[in-house]
């Protein structure tokens, strides 16, 4: 499929859950599934500063391995992390050309706009900025990437027409919450004209495990697919899509998503009418809306390991199974040098960073009375 010039398939490797070995991303399988993804015909790679270690690994298993011209690289300036001034805000460019090494991006995008994010880029002039480093060649086409409300979508690209694409989070569980309101962000960007990448096709790796009733909905339908399949088939068979980003961490799911991409096709009425009865059924179960992005550990004056924390509840919510679900809050929150969720001091800064809106202080207390 070609977009904005670009020849691109519809599964994008998206380099925020990379494998990790002894405590760092293991480049030898991420290498592996480099060459599994560009041997399938894929070229699509999202990496980002806030995403650790990723641009370092782009550069030794991608950059360092291949010829330029073979792949699509997209990364992001979050204006919005630790940036006082304009110049440490693009000081954030100049690392990202050094740590991965590529010469320039294909995919440029500022990075994570909404609430009280969004004033930094203006701010900072940023939008010029971008335009004019297009012009210099290190940036091939400028976008952006949205966790927020349709109206706040509806503003900025209302102010900023000259962004060429927008990145969304959209999956079918999000189709119709709420608090992330994925259809109609995807409705604004469409009106706008905006191919749209999409991230979180499969919420953070919760649709690739979903709940029972879930499970055996989709299991019933196409014994042979993966759950992970559904979510992304799902949001590639949308209108406008520029490719999926999918989070892989194994050589097992690089293997399992071009399995069922290569040679894409859009789903028909049939396979939407059960996401549908999955989606109904998804909506029974009041679990937390965690993709354990980690904006809000950035900012947590107290260091506690907030995803971990919600993540072990989702656990607990959804299988009922306690022991097991401590057992999460020693290995996801005790064993990354994290504090528990009872040293908490209210004090909301991560509510503030959250692209889902959740109430975090009320979660982290629900959490610290029932697996502490």
């Amino acid at each position: 499929m070609t977009y904005l010039g670009e020849d691109i398939g519809k599964l994008g490797f998206g380099l925020m859950r990379l494998p990790q070995k002894d405590g760092a991303i293991d480049i030898a399988q991420t290498s592996e599934m480099v060459d599994l993804f560009l041997n399938a015909g894929f070229t699509y790679f999202d990496a980002a500063r806030a995403y650790a270690g990723s641009e370092d690994a782009v550069r030794r298993a991608l950059v360092e391995r291949y010829p330029r011209e073979k792949f699509i690289l997209a990364t992001k300036l979050a204006a919005w992390i630790n940036c006082r001034t304009r110049k440490e805000a693009l000081a954030q460019f100049d690392t990202s050309l050094r740590q991965t090494g590529a010469g320039y991006f294909d995919f440029y995008l500022l990075h994570n706009l909404g609430e009280s994010r969004t004033h930094f880029f203006d701010d900072f002039g940023l939008w010029d900025w971008a335009l004019e480093t297009k012009e210099k060649g290190l940036i091939k086409h400028v976008g952006f990437s949205f966790h927020s409300t349709p109206e706040e979508l509806e503003a900025i690209l209302s102010a900023h027409p000259e962004a060429e694409f927008v990145q969304l989070q959209i999956n079918y569980a999000d189709w119709e919450n709420p608090l992330v309101k994925s259809r109609e962000c995807y409705e604004v960007a469409r009106r706008h004209g905006k191919p749209v990448v999409v991230m979180e096709p499969v919420r953070g790796g919760r649709l690739a495990d979903p709940p029972a009733p879930i499970a055996d909905i989709l299991k019933t339908a196409e014994p042979d697919m993966s759950a992970a399949s559904w979510a992304v088939r799902f949001a590639a068979s949308l209108d406008g899509i520029v490719t999926v980003l999918s989070g892989m961490s194994s050589v097992e799911q690089m293997k399992d998503n071009i399995s069922y991409m290569k040679g894409f096709r859009k789903m028909t009425e049939t396979q939407l009418g059960v996401i549908a009865r999955a989606r109904e059924e998804l909506a029974k179960i009041p679990v937390i809306p965690c993709t354990s992005c980690n904006y809000c550990a950035k900012v947590c004056p107290k260091n506690i390991g907030i995803s971990g924390t919600l993540n072990a509840m989702n656990d607990y919510i959804c299988y009922g199974d306690i022991a097991y679900a401590k057992s999460q809050i020693g290995w996801l929150v005790g064993s990354h040098d994290k504090e528990n969720a009872d040293k908490c001091i209210k004090c909301g800064k991560c509510e503030a960073a959250c692209p889902q809106h959740i109430h975090i202080r009320d979660e982290l207390a629900r959490a610290a009375k029932i697996l502490l």
